[in-house]
Order: structure tokens, then sequence, then C-alpha cells
């Protein structure tokens, strides 16, 4: 999946900016060094057919939920209605695709172990090698909800009713809030994908350790405060909070309440946005900390 190629040596004098000396090293700066390790990721990113592929299928797999839904007929609002619960479940897939390897294939080929011989810090190399990554994942998580957007202008004919009794409620405006969330639940996502590289030891672990993070993020989290709310362990009052615990739980409450329930113009409270957004941060702060410490550990 990673498709990168090259020595370790290659890679650590692409770094510091000179020739691989063992005497005399360089000391490069840390805009250096990340920059580096971000076109060098970049480079991976766009020589990686699949990562193309999967931004393709998602593509067509949102214009075939908008269409068939009747969204892209209907409206802004109604599309990501419409979208989130296929965003729910493909944007994870799609981000820990483009994580999980990461780190993992530089140790693999032993550019880590020749790094280190380099004043690059762990996190350095944690920086470049998510914003390298993150870059390609916008990419292919917005250019098809840019698509649909699109599609949203071109084919949008038929006036929800739902929607008529608030001024200007199906705007692009709501539909771009959406993106922006799903975008940033994406990068969330991605960090936790680069963290499994770091820890994971051998490719089959990573891909295992993967497929047990997108079972927590999609459904563990979710079950946990379900079973939270019929214990009583969290009340009426204090879900709202709660729900940010689970970063796809977050992310839907935000999307709910700042795209779609303001459109309606009434409706009962789905996330405490501040603690959701805090919440997706606390996530992705820890997991590329985690992420830090797999790489001085290896």
């Amino acid at each position: 999946m990673s498709g990168e190629a090259g020595t370790g040596e290659d890679v650590a004098s692409e770094v510091t900016g000179r020739p691989v000396i063992h005497d005399g090293r360089p000391e490069p700066g840390t805009a250096h060094i990340v920059g580096t390790i971000v076109r060098r990721e970049l480079r991976t990113v766009a020589r990686t057919r699949s990562f193309l592929l999967l931004g393709a299928a998602l593509t067509a797999v949102l214009l075939g939920v908008g269409w068939l839904g009747g969204g892209l007929r209907s409206g802004y609002v109604p599309t990501a209605v419409d979208l989130l619960t296929p965003l729910e479940l493909l944007v994870p897939v799609v981000a820990v695709a483009f994580g999980y390897r990461a780190v993992l294939g530089d140790q693999r080929r032993g550019e880590l172990d020749v790094l280190r011989t380099y004043p690059v810090a762990s996190w350095q190399i944690v920086a470049g090698v998510y914003v390298g990554r993150a870059v390609g994942l916008v990419v292919a998580v917005l250019a098809p909800l840019a698509v649909v957007g699109g599609a949203v202008a071109v084919v949008e004919h038929d006036t929800a009713i739902i929607y008529a009794t608030h001024a200007g409620a199906d705007s692009p405006l709501l539909y771009a809030r959406m993106v922006v969330l799903t975008v940033l639940f994406a990068l969330v996502v991605l960090a936790v994908a680069i963290a499994i590289s770091a820890v994971a030891s051998a490719t089959r672990s990573a891909l295992a350790l993967a497929v047990v993070a997108l079972v927590v993020l999609l459904v563990g989290a979710d079950l946990a405060l379900v079973y939270g709310l019929s214990a009583g362990i969290l009340g009426d009052g204090s879900l709202i909070h709660a729900l940010a615990l689970s970063p796809l739980s977050a992310y839907r409450g935000l999307v709910l309440e700042t795209a779609v329930v303001v459109a309606a113009g009434t409706g009962p409270q789905t996330a405490a946005p501040l603690s959701s957004l805090l919440g997706l941060a606390l996530w992705w702060l820890a997991s590329l900390s985690i992420a830090a410490y797999g790489v001085e550990r290896a």
C-alpha cells in the first residue's frame, strides 16, 4: 500500500541536505527536516495508485448515495443528511488506509535506524509523515465532497418542505460546515492510524491493529456510551458531553448540530460543540504523542 522506495541513507542524505557522513554530522533545522519528510510522503502518496482508487471509489459511492437518496435533487442539507452515515463508515476506512503503514514502512526498510544517527527527533519524523499523508487524505476526502456539492448545484430542483420555515436554511454554507467537519474527522482518524503504524512490529500486526481501531471507532465507543446511558452511569444531561469521548459520535453530533438541526430551526440538542471539538483534539494529540513514543522506542 505504501509504495515507498529508497535506502535509509538516501533518506538521511535528503533530510540533512548533505551527503551521508558519519563524522561531523550536520544539524539541519526543524523546518528543513520536517519539510523533507513531508515531500517524501507526498511523492509516496502520488505514486500509490490505491490511494487514487480510494478517492475515486469514495466519489462514486457518495454520488450514488446522494442520487438514490434524493438529496442531490432536494438541496445541500438533505444531501448532507444522506451522506452522513456513509461518511461515518467510509472516512475511517480511507484514513486508516492512508496511515496504517506509514511509519512501519520506514522501520522495515531501516530508514528510522539511519535517521536516528542524525539529530532528527522522533516527533519530527512523525510530524513529517503525518503532514505528508494528511495532504493526500484531505484531497481524497475533499474532492469527492466537492464533486457532490457541485452536483447539488447542477441537479437541485426540489424544495424540501421541512426546511421551508427557516429562511435561507438550505445553503451551501451548511454543506460546507459538514465538509470541514468531515475533513477534521478524517485527520483525527489518520492520527490514530499513524499511531498504529508506529507501535506495530510487522505489517500483519499493523493490519490487525487497524481493524481493531476501526471496530473501536465505528462500534465500540458508541456501544459503550449506549451501555452507560442504559445502566444509569450517564444522565440525559451529560450525554451530549459524553459523546465527545468517541470521535465518531463527536463528529456525528457536530454535523447534526451545526449543519442539520440549525437548518430546521428547532429540535433537540445533538452535541455540545465545544466538548466535541475538545474530544477530537484530544484524540488527535494523544494519537500523535503515542506515534512519537513508538518511533522513539522502535
